[in-house]
């Protein structure tokens, strides 16, 4: 049997494409030798020195308590449940539109805890910033592996990391897999730094 190959994922719940992305992960998960592993950044951590919208500020920092709790589970019972959880909070923030309701941010919360197996107690680390500096570390491992220039998703694989992709539809089977080894090809080349083009579609997540 062919090992399979770490592939690091760091994420914000609240951010969109990086839902689509990690979505497109699990799909190249059924068609390439690769297992991944989920890691939590913060886009209010990302933007905290930057010159963004007081509305987007404002944004960031209610998000912040989805991942205050994503690190809260992650202490309390391991690694292994951060993808469970991440996988229940961004079904009910991205596919069934609560990401557009921030005053129930505490019930999706507490519903994505439930449906993980988990007691919805560890919601109230919402709240709590004793949690804050497990979050900055793992922000800063893979902020660092990219530049401060860019934001959520940022994948490693190896000595291989980079951001993105950005994508809006999640691609299925061996389109998946055909994706995954294209953005490999291009961005194992030490000289090789962007692609880019103006984003003309909105995310799609069914």
């Amino acid at each position: 049997m062919t090992e399979k190959i770490p592939v690091d994922l760091w994420f914000d719940p609240s951010c969109p494409f990086a839902w689509v992305t990690s979505r497109w992960l699990l799909e190249v998960e059924k068609v390439r030798s690769i297992e991944p592993r989920w890691r939590f950044m913060s886009l209010f951590i990302l933007n905290e020195d930057k010159d963004v919208t007081d509305e987007y500020r404002e944004r960031a920092a209610r998000a912040m308590g989805a991942v205050r709790v994503v690190a809260a589970a992650a202490a309390k019972h391991g690694d292994q449940v951060i993808g469970t959880l991440y996988t229940e909070l961004g079904t009910r923030l991205h596919n069934e539109g609560m990401s557009k309701e921030p005053e129930r941010l505490r019930e999706v919360v507490e519903g994505a805890l439930a449906s993980a197996g988990l007691e919805p107690g560890l919601a109230d680390a919402m709240q709590s910033d004793e949690w804050d500096g497990i979050i900055r570390t793992s922000h800063d491992e893979g902020i660092n592996l990219v530049g401060q220039e860019v934001g959520t998703p940022v994948i490693r694989v190896g000595a291989n990391a980079f951001f993105g992709p950005v994508i809006t539809r999640i691609p299925r089977g061996e389109e998946a897999g055909r994706l995954w080894d294209g953005v490999l090809m291009v961005t194992e080349s030490d000289d090789f730094f962007e692609l880019k083009r103006t984003r003309t579609k909105r995310p799609q997540f069914d």
